[in-house]
């Protein structure tokens, strides 16, 4: 049995004069280093260099030099350090949201991922979805995509009744 381990960000301001290091550890997962680059693209952090270790037991040892995109320093802010790590923590922790509703005689099975910034979603989740569905015989009676928007974010939930389940 292994145990969900939680994701690690950590910031280094002095391994390097010109970058700002950020090291993290996460459970190795599909759409991470999309999730990663994502979260980086939205956040004005730009990427000069990164390395990404072979997973080991499940997980992954990854380093990235960045810089703020806007002046090209390394990131100092304490503030926007912190806020950094907590958004790649949290996306790494939860990179879609699922929840299964009952709908009367059928069931709703609902996948919501968040949009970026520039408003794209993110890749291949009606595929997965529909794959990931078919593989347990699950029948798809409807399916949508749909844009859904709250205070902090835009989301793009897939929406799919399902049958004989």
């Amino acid at each position: 049995m292994t145990t969900l381990k939680k994701p690690s960000v950590t910031v280094d301001n002095t391994l390097s004069p010109a970058h700002t290091l950020l090291q993290i550890q996460c459970v190795d997962q599909k759409g991470l280093c999309y999730d990663i680059m994502r979260i980086s693209k939205d956040s004005d952090i730009k990427v000069a260099y990164g390395r990404f270790t072979s997973s080991v037991k499940g997980f992954q040892n990854i380093d990235l030099f960045v810089q703020q995109k806007e002046d090209g320093q390394k990131i100092i802010d304490p503030e926007r350090q912190k806020t950094l790590c907590s958004t790649l923590k949290e996306e790494m922790l939860h990179p879609l949201r699922v929840i299964i509703v009952n709908r009367g005689p059928d069931r709703e099975l609902l996948v919501a991922n968040p949009v970026e910034l520039s408003g794209e979603g993110r890749p291949r989740v009606f595929y997965d979805v529909t794959l990931a569905l078919k593989a347990l015989g699950v029948f798809i009676f409807s399916a949508e995509v749909v844009r859904h928007s709250t205070q902090e974010r835009q989301w793009e939930v897939y929406r799919r009744t399902l049958m004989g389940w």
